[in-house]
């Protein structure tokens, strides 16, 4: 957790001239904490307008207010999901909301036996969808990006899943945002190599702005 707040990222983000950043509201609206959860994603958003992407509790009925604030995209999962599938009306909804140009879909999944599995509710239900790469290809038509984590590597400090990075290497030519488990220069290079530079990635906790152990300016260097 840090003393800053979301501002001072956005600023910082901004002025290093990076896009596509996540700003994740964790505290659904049940929650207590909701109103001082959206503060700060709209602070973040309002600072850098068009730089940032949102996402946590992303709805049809909500996405475009997010984008009037300065989003450049929304990311959604669970609204596109009910009982474990894909509901297609509800993409639909989401198009007809903000566009196909400002909505990302987070695929995140984690391993079960030999397929990687989409989870939803923050991470915390399997669906019935395993990624495969026909689905990847068919949802290139719904929308302008995936973000994807590698939910078993997230947090850890233990290298990326290289195994999904293997499946979403099979795509080729549509943007894909990598997350989880990368904690050293050796993954950003294998990373790269491995997808000859076409898959991004996002670095959470091993990154030193957020206490972790590899330095913000070395990231941006090895990246560019």
């Amino acid at each position: 957790m840090s003393e800053r707040d979301a501002a001072f990222f956005a600023d910082l983000f901004q002025k290093d001239g990076l896009t596509g950043g996540h700003v994740i509201l964790l505290n659904p609206a049940s929650s207590p904490f909701f109103e001082a959860t959206q503060a700060q994603a709209l602070l973040a958003l309002r600072t850098y307008p068009g730089g940032l992407m949102v996402g946590g509790g992303i709805r049809d009925d909500n996405a475009s207010f997010y984008i009037e604030n300065g989003a450049s995209h929304v990311i959604v999962t669970s609204f596109c999901f009910t009982d474990g599938r894909i509901v297609r009306e509800n993409i639909d909804k989401m198009k007809r909301a903000v566009g196909k140009e400002h909505l990302v879909l987070d695929l995140s999944c984690r391993r079960k036996g030999d397929d990687y599995y989409i989870m939803t509710d923050r991470w915390q239900k399997y669906t019935d969808t395993p990624l495969t790469r026909e689905l990847l290809e068919s949802l290139t038509e719904d929308c302008d990006e995936f973000l994807i984590h590698g939910i078993d590597a997230e947090g850890l400090g233990g290298g990326p899943a290289w195994g999904l990075i293997d499946l979403l290497n099979t795509v080729k030519g549509f943007p894909m945002t990598y997350a989880g488990g990368i904690a050293g220069f050796e993954d950003i290079a294998g990373i790269r190599q491995k997808t000859e530079g076409r898959l991004d990635i996002t670095i959470g906790s091993a990154l030193s702005l957020f206490g972790g152990q590899m330095d913000y300016r070395k990231v941006l260097e090895a990246c560019r």
